[in-house]
């Protein structure tokens, strides 16, 4: 059923003038505050309200951070318990009952060829820091300098992070291509692509005039963010922790979007089950506040005291809030909740796209949902490959979306890619509400790139 679209609000002084004092103090760097101009000042579960009084759904959850939503009861709870015991908030490294209890908990939910050999390494408050902390740990266990990286991979905007990330050019960074069904970069997509990629990986590798430096690690997502929410085939997985583990190269896993059931296991690494050498972890692990670290085999612990640090890496507050998070996400086994509902939502994301020719392909795993958005009318390639995809008409729906009272994020090639990262408290009724807004919202953008375009020409 169609959301009926609201009337225009007109926003109160106080709005406006935040937004402008923003657009004038803030650098040109600002990005979530350029297509979602609005002033939050309450927030719970799913649910946003403006400086303005609207209220929004929000599918962007700190891009993937917030878990359990905003200012979830058990969270409050663990923050204030931790405040009024009067404990120190800033310990550096130091032991306490807090990082004790996060410590403990955060084991309890790794995988278990993990977990029983395993040392955490608290990095600092992004998960950049602990993308930078896993490269420097296994060019220190290895003695080599080399990285293997994917096409389309995000691994955050430090130096090293963005050197492995999709579009970089060190040298020490070797790209390698990430399987996809859509557009596979092989042309023909499925199993026969995943076997493509591995082989030439494996090709790479095995060649010594293949111009690949000694890899010290191989960095993946095991599903692909803001490259455009492309799942990683399990079998594929599966060959890429042969294909590390028989040349004894540590295999990163980059869970910093991925984990804390976001995906509909625990840890997304799980659906295929293999056992990385090293996780990267952050967002949801500190339950709204900033935290990252690294888990990895305790053979890779070679360095020396003091040889990675950060100022900011024992925050208690975060700790707290994120044990708190861990353990209700797996006492209430929010992971399968994700699983079965995020299964239902593709589906019937998938039917609509026999209204909306627009949709080129829905993919995901659980509550890490795309939907990519292509130009209908566009010459057919003639090699059957998918149409172009349409950047503009997803700007239009963000907007259109957020009209409607919904905040969606955009990624993938072109920022083509209407992303859903909902928390995984999502009911089955705000569900509902979700995708009606947004087909709404799809119906729209279409209707306005068609009255743009002139007659005979593709919109």
């Amino acid at each position: 059923m169609a959301v009926t679209e609201p009337a225009p609000v007109v926003l109160p002084a106080a709005h406006e003038g935040i937004l402008r004092r923003q657009t004038l103090r803030e650098s040109a760097a600002r990005t979530y505050a350029r297509s979602l101009p609005i002033v939050p000042v309450r927030a719970r579960g799913l649910t946003i309200e403006g400086a303005d009084g609207r209220r929004y759904l929000d599918c962007l959850s700190g891009a993937g951070t917030l878990a359990l939503g905003h200012n979830h009861p058990v969270v409050l709870e663990a923050i204030k318990k931790a405040i009024d015991s009067g404990a120190p908030l800033h310990v550096l490294d130091l032991a306490t009952p807090v990082k004790d209890a996060f410590t403990t908990e955060l084991f309890a939910t790794l995988p278990a060829g993990l977990a029983d050999n395993a040392r955490v390494q608290f990095c600092g408050p992004a998960g950049t820091d602990a993308v930078e902390a896993a490269f420097k740990l296994v060019r220190t266990a290895t003695g080599r300098s080399g990285l293997l990286a994917f096409t389309g991979a995000y691994h955050g905007m430090t130096s090293g992070a963005l050197d492995a990330s999709g579009g970089a050019t060190d040298v020490r960074v070797t790209r390698l291509p990430f399987p996809q069904n859509y557009r596979c970069p092989f042309g023909v997509g499925g199993e026969r692509g995943a076997e493509l990629g591995a082989r030439w990986t494996e090709t790479l590798l095995d060649d010594p005039k293949s111009g690949v430096p000694a890899p010290a690690g191989m960095i993946l997502e095991p599903v692909q963010g803001e490259g455009g929410v492309i799942p990683a085939p399990d079998d594929w997985l599966r060959r890429m922790r042969d294909i590390t583990t028989t040349r004894s190269i540590p295999l990163i896993a980059d869970e910093v979007q991925t984990g804390v059931g976001r995906t509909g296991a625990f840890w997304a690494v799980e659906h295929s089950g293999i056992v990385p050498d090293v996780m990267v972890l952050s967002k949801a692990i500190g339950g709204s506040l900033p935290l990252a670290v690294i888990v990895y085999r305790s053979e890779l612990d070679a360095w020396e005291p003091g040889a990675h640090a950060g100022t900011f890496r024992g925050n208690q507050l975060a700790m707290a809030a994120g044990a708190a998070t861990l353990a209700h996400v797996r006492e209430n086994g929010l992971a399968e909740r994700a699983a079965t509902l995020g299964a239902r939502m593709l589906g019937q994301l998938q039917g609509l796209a026999a209204d909306h020719p627009c949709i080129g392909d829905v993919r995901g795993k659980g509550l890490m949902i795309g939907v990519e958005l292509v130009d209908p009318d566009a010459p057919a390639a003639p090699d059957g490959s998918a149409p172009p995809v349409a950047p503009d008409l997803a700007a239009a729906v963000q907007q259109e979306c957020l009209r409607r009272g919904l905040i969606v994020e955009l990624g993938g090639r072109h920022s083509g890619v209407v992303r859903l990262l909902p928390p995984l408290t999502l009911t089955d009724e705000q569900a509902a509400a979700v995708l009606d807004r947004l087909a709404d919202a799809l119906t729209a953008a279409e209707r306005s790139a068609h009255r743009r375009t002139p007659p005979g020409l593709p919109c």
